[in-house]
């Protein structure tokens, strides 16, 4: 039997959901607040940017209280070959919210062409790979018997391929990407229905300045835009300092605020921790949301690089 206090929390998700679903319902893929240190989930072009082997884990819970929020796991692993024109990865998402449990599965290819003398690149990416959806309907609100829809648990196979640009260099760098040009059937949570699912667009961009000798600032952005949703806008500002420790904050329009904060623990190891305190009416009824990352990097022998903030 449900706890009648996950149940009041589950109703008040679901009348959320019906109010802003003429906005929101076309926004499917997962959300980052540190989307500045997950580049390769939303663009296959960072492949191997970073010039080391790169393994990148984040674990996000949004919305805390809430019975069935989303929850979110990532696995970015990306490297450059011998050849540094050429970059691999390979990226695992998945993704829960309510009934509907959400796996992508990519790889990732990226090829750099270094336009002039102060090593501005240009690189091209592409992905390939599978979408998995799996559906239980005896969780929470969706047990009903007297509804045809609801008595089959869903289990849906689809490909997926993407493509990106991403124009960079120590300082800058700016990305587009469409990480799914294939329009299949999606798990659609406010409509309970299985949708279809729509190519996203992403646009990506950040600088590096310079305060001081042991003082960088960083601020970036990202823009989301898919048809039938309106435009979402993340801009953030980080502080690193030391090389060391990194500070910020960030703002996801009409959605939330965030505190970001993170710290290099060896030349390979880095910690990252943001938490989302949600803006909206939502926020009555749960504690914020929680995004933990972390970064683990192999240096090539005999190659010393500079810390590098993206």
């Amino acid at each position: 039997m449900i706890k009648k206090s996950s149940l009041v929390k589950g109703l008040i998700l679901l009348v959320f959901c019906a109010l802003t679903i003429n906005t929101s319902f076309a926004q499917q893929d997962p959300q980052y607040t540190q989307y500045m240190y997950n580049t390769m989930s939303v663009n296959p072009a960072y492949a191997g940017q970073r010039e080391v082997l790169s393994v990148t884990g984040l674990y996000r819970t949004q919305w805390v209280g809430i019975e069935g929020a989303p929850k979110t796991q990532t696995l970015g692993i990306h490297t450059p070959l011998r050849n540094d024109k050429i970059g691999l990865g390979l990226s695992i998402v998945n993704d829960a919210l309510g009934p509907a449990n959400e796996t992508y599965i990519d790889a990732n290819f990226s090829y750099s062409i270094q336009l002039n003398e102060s090593l501005t690149k240009l690189s091209f990416g592409v992905k390939a790979g599978a979408h998995l959806l799996d559906t239980d309907w005896s969780k929470g609100r969706f047990q009903n018997q007297s509804d045809a829809a609801f008595q089959e648990n869903i289990s849906l196979f689809s490909p997926t391929i993407g493509a990106g640009l991403y124009l960079h260099n120590r300082k800058w760098y700016v990305g587009l990407s469409v990480p799914n040009f294939l329009i299949t059937k999606h798990y659609d949570d406010y409509q309970e229905s299985v949708a279809k699912e729509r190519m996203h667009y992403y646009l990506i961009a950040g600088y590096v300045f310079d305060l001081s000798e042991n003082t960088q600032f960083k601020p970036a952005a990202l823009l989301k835009g898919v048809s039938g949703a309106p435009l979402i806008a993340d801009v953030s500002a980080n502080f690193l300092f030391n090389k060391k420790f990194t500070l910020g904050l960030a703002w996801r329009f009409d959605d939330s605020v965030s505190g970001l904060a993170g710290f290099q623990v060896t030349d390979g190891l880095y910690i990252g921790y943001a938490y989302d305190a949600t803006t909206t009416n939502l926020n009555n009824y749960n504690s914020g949301s929680h995004e933990i990352m972390l970064r683990f990097e192999i240096q090539k022998l005999g190659r010393i690089l500079s810390p590098r903030f993206f």
